[in-house]
């Protein structure tokens, strides 16, 4: 089915190769990926780039912080089309006015600096960037990990808010030129696997050994020409969990018909590798062999084909039972009670989102179904298209009356069930989702507190087939229907009659609508001559999640107020921790008056003279874990940190690329162990970094600390900070990017 390949490989004759008349030098210059980063690369050096993308995207959970970090950074107009879209918005009354709040806000930012406003329930993020903003060649930058258009000839990556806010005031986005691997495509796929199979099954063979770490995945092959676009596009947006850093695929007359069809067509180009392009590796994937996958919890990468599964299901779901009860003791978790009457039986049933929502895969649910019922016990199906004009073209062919006729319900455009704000399941319940994640709490339980809901991610086809089968899992594989095509007419007069289309027309006399909740951030404070953090956290999982970091769900409801959603930070994984870090930080604005606080003073009596180094030694917590931040790139998982004190994240390895910049843009120090080090510390131990300002100032990327244990004893410990840019050194050292310009526009 897959099969990845460690070697480099050239693409000669578009058949992989191992060896090819030019040096690998010379044929990664034949990437299509090579060929887009250098054309948006302003460094002059193809090593080390500096992008400038072509438009950028955000929804409404970040872009109001993204917006007031630009304008308090000195922003006057957008200087590219910039899209605002209102599909996070999370219907839930705990908020109060803070939804609507938070999109009147981004109407009027829309006016003032000549914005792109996409209102709520008129499209997700991503539909709306592949409807009207994607082009063949483009690069686009979205605040969302699932920002990936690469099935439309477009490199687009999904980075913090502070990324964004950089090329609103004109930066670039930083990095070294990155590993590019080829996703080669044979055979075509059988009826009844969607393309939430393929992508699960790439996901399981990447995920866990890192194959694919903050590359480039380059897809080409002549299995490529079997799929349509919205099967191209569902796989493309779950390239996000296998960690890798964009992606970029090889277009054809079915991309350019996708362009017409959105009367676009001068977006559309022919993007082929070259004659032997050279790849640092490679994955194979047979089309033909891909089954029908499920995905159990807490990780798409958690995967099996369904047939599998069902053979094995008592195994499995214990698995994820005692799983469950390693993470959340408090939770009572017994999916085991889902086995019974000859099968293994699901509560509710949800298409959604970016990855499921698609025209496709919604008329493909609709011929498995049709003329047949979902039931009516427990089990439920809730399909959520991913843009009214999909809802409007699923009407007019009949689909939607197809699905409503079965039992199914029809739900408006959002992105809730993939972040925990809609259809959450009940206790102990089990969700089949065609949406992008199940990790723990992202269908919205609360397992800390005892409540405790399973997602497991399966393709529409085969959600389908389960409701067919009364909420019995079934792979589409094993129900007989003939799928029905459809040509995908886009009406953008919808778009026409509802959006504000600003980009060139800012208004500088319009005044920023400003809800109460709505607030600036707080003042950080430039890195000291010296550092002492204390342990706040200790997270010792493998992978450590930004869901877990700063959970999603009813928290985004207080997105644009940083002090009360940094309440939240790590609360359902180190309840703790909050008190913990305000704790420390209430000790650093005593030091910052002049105060002497005897704890800290102690502390720092163990490394040297105490009353001396208190003058030049801040004080904050910290948050270890092995790896961290896999997941969402929503930047308040590191600015929540920040906003509490917190000055360093310790590591083996950052899971992202986007959770590491994120800390740096918060001024949060990225500091890393040698693997095998061993670190045996706990909560309320401290580590004490000397001369931690002149070792960033000077590059030095090697840093001797100590450990101060609470019980008085002192170790030594050799941190790292390497591969820091010259504009990333300077953001630490003033203490967050929204210092380092305003110190430049001094």
């Amino acid at each position: 089915m897959i099969t990845v390949h460690k070697e480099g490989v050239f693409l000669r004759a578009g058949v992989p190769c191992s060896s090819a008349p030019v040096s690998p030098e010379e044929g990664r210059q034949e990437t299509m990926a090579y060929r887009i980063l250098q054309s948006h690369n302003t460094s002059g050096d193809p090593d080390q780039l500096k992008i400038r993308f072509d438009a950028l995207i955000s929804h409404d959970i970040t872009y109001v912080g993204i917006i007031q970090q630009a304008r308090a950074s000195g922003m006057k107009a957008f200087p590219v089309p910039y899209a605002l879209t209102n599909c996070h918005n999370s219907l839930c009354a705990v908020g109060g006015t803070i939804n609507e709040d938070d999109h009147q806000f981004g109407l009027s930012a829309a006016k003032k600096y000549g914005g792109i406003y996409v209102p709520a329930n008129q499209s997700v993020i991503h539909s709306y960037a592949r409807e009207q903003m994607a082009g063949c060649g483009k690069m686009i930058l979205g605040s969302d990990s699932h920002t990936r258009y690469g099935a439309l000839g477009t490199m687009a990556v999904g980075e913090g808010g502070p990324e964004l806010a950089k090329q609103l005031l004109c930066n670039t986005w930083d990095i070294p030129y990155p590993k590019v691997v080829l996703v080669y495509l044979t055979g075509v796929p059988k009826r009844g696997v969607g393309p939430h199979d393929v992508a699960i099954a790439l996901v399981k063979a990447t995920f866990a050994s890192g194959f694919v770490n903050n590359c480039v995945l380059e897809f080409a092959g002549p299995g490529i020409a079997s799929l349509p676009i919205d099967y191209r596009n569902g796989i493309d947006v779950m390239t996000t969990e296998t960690t890798c850093l964009s992606s970029i695929w090889e277009t054809d007359e079915v991309t350019e018909g996708f362009y017409k069809a959105h009367q676009r067509p001068e977006d559309y180009q022919p993007l082929h590798p070259g004659e032997n392009a050279w790849y640092d590796k490679y994955i194979e994937i047979d089309l033909s062999a891909v089954e029908p996958m499920i995905a159990l919890p807490f990780h798409p990468s958690n995967a099996w084909t369904i047939h599998e599964f069902l053979e094995n299901a008592e195994e499995i779901l214990t698995q994820v039972e005692q799983d469950a009860q390693k993470r959340y003791p408090k939770a009572h978790v017994k999916l085991t009670d889902k086995i019974h009457d000859g099968g293994v039986w699901a509560d509710q049933g949800v298409i959604a989102g970016c990855a499921g929502g698609l025209f496709d895969n919604i008329t493909e649910a609709a011929d498995i179904l049709r003329g047949g019922s979902t039931g009516n016990g427990t089990f439920t199906l809730d399909v959520y298209p991913t843009s009214v004009p999909v809802s409007l073209e699923l009407t007019k062919i009949g689909a939607t009356a197809d699905l409503l006729e079965t039992g199914a319900v029809i739900k408006p455009s959002f992105c809730g069930p993939c972040f925990g704000a809609g259809d959450v399941p009940a206790n102990n319940g089990l969700s089949l989702r065609h949406t992008t994640r199940n990790f723990p709490n992202r269908e919205g339980s609360k397992p800390a507190e005892g409540q405790f809901a399973g997602v497991c991610l399966m393709d529409a086809r085969s959600i389908a087939a389960t409701a067919l089968n009364g909420g019995k899992i079934t792979a589409a594989t094993d129900v007989d229907y003939t799928p029905v095509h459809h040509d995908y007419h886009f009406a953008k007069s919808v778009y026409d009659r509802r959006l504000y289309y600003g980009f060139g027309k800012a208004d500088p006399s319009v005044e920023l609508v400003m809800g109460p909740n709505i607030t600036d951030w707080p003042k950080m404070q430039p890195l000291a001559e010296n550092l002492l953090v204390e342990l706040a956290a200790v997270l010792r999982d493998e992978v450590t999640t930004t869901d877990e970091l700063i959970p999603s769900g009813e928290t985004s409801s207080y997105r644009s107020n940083p002090l009360r959603l940094a309440e939240f930070t790590l609360s359902r994984r180190e309840p703790a921790y909050v008190g913990r870090a305000k704790a420390a930080a209430a000790l650093e604005a005593q030091r910052l008056e002049g105060q002497a606080p005897e704890t800290l003073k102690a502390l720092l009596d163990k490394v040297g003279d105490g009353d001396a180094l208190l003058k030049t030694t801040q004080f904050g917590s910290c948050v270890f874990a092995n790896r961290p931040g896999d997941g969402s790139a929503r930047e308040q998982a590191a600015s929540c940190q920040k906003v509490l004190g917190g000055f360093a994240n310790i590591c083996y390895e950052f899971a992202t690329k986007r959770y590491r910049s994120n800390c740096i843009n918060w001024g949060i120090l990225p500091f890393t162990l040698d693997q095998g080090t061993d670190f045996p510390y706990e909560n309320g131990d401290c580590v004490f970094v000397p001369g931690i300002r002149e070792a960033i100032a000077s590059g030095r990327e090697d840093i001797p600390a100590k450990v101060i244990r609470k019980n008085g004893d002192v170790a030594d410990l050799l941190l790292h900070v390497r591969g820091l840019t010259a504009d990333e050194k300077e953001i630490i050292l003033d203490g967050c990017l929204m210092n380092y310009y305003a110190k430049r526009a001094e």
